[in-house]
């Protein structure tokens, strides 16, 4: 019988996010941080999750790729009619600054971060023209992955809470940065914006009832996922290790009578638990060989070949090897059924429409006009907050550089048209 404790099991501290873990701080080397996540492995948690599941991350980057568009572009908000529109400009002095430093790793990293653990932090360098009396200027932005940032514990005596965390460490935390030491770097205000040569902040979507960290949208799903990456797992177990249905064995006790004799006769003067030994060793091997011939997909199609016998009486003795039906058919298809509804639970999570997914629903895809609506809702209500919190540090930085020019940066995405309102020989349907 196959079991899944060691499934069940692999992720049991979940339960741990009931308990209260941000009003206590965490030591590690001597620096006192926000613990990120009861066990202050949230993100390890995250990634080791996402990189066994067959859906999640195939969202996450659908997901991204709707966000993204055609890229970033800058542009100035005007008022039209009432209305505030964006209008798409060109700045030599902003695109040489946007081009100055890997800002395509920059947007990467920061909408990978983002979707996964609904923050980002990022590093800001000053130029080094300043230390000769030339303009300050915030030279270049770096993320810095999650799993290797850590909010600092408030001080004594502060609200706990994020706008009070007095700094931001670096290191490699998931070993406890016995290798990599900590850095401590001072919090990035935007009032202040060239106070310290570097400076790090974390940007992010707040979560209700945290004080610190954000939690990604999907947490409550995490469970779902994890059972649905299982499900290939246990089917590959009773594939390799197991049976299509287990099996009662019945061997003829003349067989293993005679066995005995013939060994009486080989080993003669032996003693009685001598003789039980090797007779016990003959039935492993032989059971051993027939459950080899029995189990595991390589061996469809073998057999196994007996011979009957008479015992001195003249009754038939035969080996019996009779299949008992473990339904191992609806133990499989209950795990499918279960990790069809993770799937559904993971999309839900994570906010996507089955149809912007590429996923079935009830063994079909989602309509032409299905798909269309769901886009419009999605770019409608599911983009200005990730993007805004994306470019937070972006716009900053241009503010700060550019104190005069209302320009921003943000991604540019094409109007979503339907194919009534869409030229015959401009449709998808019709191009090469």
């Amino acid at each position: 019988m196959v079991t899944c404790e060691s499934y069940t099991n692999r992720h049991s501290h979940f339960s741990d996010f009931q308990n209260d873990w941000e009003s206590h701080a965490s030591y590690v080397q001597g620096k006192k941080i926000v613990p990120y996540g009861p066990n202050d492995n949230l993100p390890q948690v995250i990634r080791d999750v996402m990189g066994t599941n067959h859906i999640a991350p195939g969202i996450i980057e659908r997901r991204n790729g709707l966000i993204y568009g055609q890229g970033p572009l800058p542009y100035e908000t005007v008022i039209e009619d009432g209305r505030p529109v964006r209008k798409y400009t060109f700045d030599k002095e902003i695109d040489d600054w946007w081009k100055s430093f890997d800002s395509r790793k920059f947007i990467e990293m920061s909408m990978t971060e983002f979707a996964h653990m609904k923050g980002v932090f990022v590093r800001r360098h000053q130029s080094k023209g300043w230390r000769i009396g030339r303009q300050n200027r915030i030279n270049e932005l770096i993320v810095v992955p999650s799993i290797n940032a850590r909010l600092a514990f408030p001080d004594q005596g502060k609200e706990l809470r994020l706008e009070n965390v007095p700094a931001i460490y670096t290191g490699d935390f998931p070993n406890l940065c016995t290798t990599s030491g900590i850095t401590t770097y001072p919090i990035y205000k935007s009032s202040d914006p060239f106070r310290h040569e570097v400076a790090m902040n974390y940007h992010n979507s707040y979560t209700f009832a945290y004080n610190f960290y954000s939690m990604p949208s999907f947490m409550g799903t995490l469970k779902w996922l994890m059972r649905s990456s299982e499900t290939p797992d246990i089917i590959e177990y009773l594939t390799i290790n197991g049976i299509s249905a287990a099996w009662h064995i019945h061997s003829p006790a003349e067989y293993w009578d005679n066995k005995k004799i013939e060994l009486y006769k080989e080993h003669s003067g032996k003693p009685e638990e001598f003789i039980n030994q090797k007779l016990e060793e003959l039935k492993d091997e032989l059971f051993e060989s027939i459950a080899r011939a029995l189990t595991g997909k390589k061996n469809a199609g073998k057999f196994i070949e007996t011979v009957d016998f008479l015992d001195p009486s003249g009754n038939r003795c035969q080996w019996k090897i009779e299949p008992l039906d473990q339904k191992i058919k609806d133990f499989i298809e209950a795990q499918v059924k279960v990790s069809d509804t993770a799937v559904h639970a993971a999309m839900s999570g994570m906010n996507l429409h089955p149809s912007l997914a590429n996923v079935m629903v009830q063994g079909k895809l989602s309509s032409g006009s299905e798909m269309l609506y769901a886009l419009k809702l999605f770019l409608a209500t599911d983009v200005s907050i990730p993007e805004e919190i994306i470019f937070e540090p972006v716009n900053q930085a241009i503010a700060a550089n550019w104190p005069g020019k209302n320009i921003k940066i943000g991604f540019y995405r094409d109007p979503v048209s339907s194919e009534q309102e869409t030229k015959p020989n401009e449709r998808l349907k019709n191009s090469a």
